[in-house]
C-alpha cells in the first residue's frame, strides 16, 4: 500500500499541480451550485443523486488541489475519493461510503436507470454537504492562503 500522495505521483495516479485561491473558490462554487441543484423540484432520484455525487467529488478534488496534485484520468473518481485519507485524514468509513456511492453512480448512469432511492439521493447530498464543510475547515487550517 502506498504511504503518501508523493508515491501516487510515482505510480502515475496523480500529477503535480499548483493551485490558487481562485481555483479553490471556483471548485467550492461548483459544490455550492450542485448542492442547490440536487434539491430542484421535479428531478428523479437518479439525477438528484448524480448531482449530489458531483457535489461530493469536488471537495475531494479541492483538497487534492490544495495539496498540489490532480488525479490522472485513469480511475479518476476512485483516486480522488481515496486521496481523502492523505489530505483531510478522512476515516476509512467515509471513504468506503463514497466508494460505494461511486459504484452506485456508475451503475445508475451507465447501466441501469432507476436504481437510486430517494433516501440514497438525500444521503448523498448530506454527505456532500458534510464533506464540503470538512474540506473547507481543513484548507483553513492547512492552506489558509488558498481561502
Amino acid at each position: 500500500m502506498s504511504r503518501s500522495l508523493r508515491d501516487w505521483v510515482q505510480y502515475g495516479w496523480l500529477t503535480e499541480h499548483k493551485s490558487s485561491r481562485e481555483e479553490i473558490e471556483n471548485l467550492l462554487g461548483v459544490v455550492d451550485r450542485d448542492l442547490r441543484e440536487c434539491q430542484a423540484k421535479g428531478l428523479g432520484a437518479d439525477w438528484r443523486f448524480a448531482i449530489a455525487y458531483n457535489a461530493a467529488l469536488q471537495p475531494a478534488n479541492t483538497a487534492l488541489a490544495a495539496e498540489g496534485y490532480r488525479a490522472a484520468r485513469d480511475s479518476h473518481h476512485y483516486r480522488v475519493f481515496q486521496s481523502l485519507e492523505y489530505t483531510i485524514k478522512a476515516e476509512p468509513k467515509l471513504i468506503h461510503r463514497l466508494d460505494a456511492f461511486r459504484k452506485k453512480r456508475n451503475l445508475s448512469r451507465y447501466e441501469v436507470g432507476g436504481t437510486v432511492s430517494d433516501g440514497e439521493a438525500k444521503e448523498m447530498a448530506a454527505l456532500a454537504t458534510e464533506l464540503r464543510a470538512e474540506v473547507k475547515r481543513w484548507i483553513r487550517a492547512e492552506h489558509p492562503e488558498l481561502l
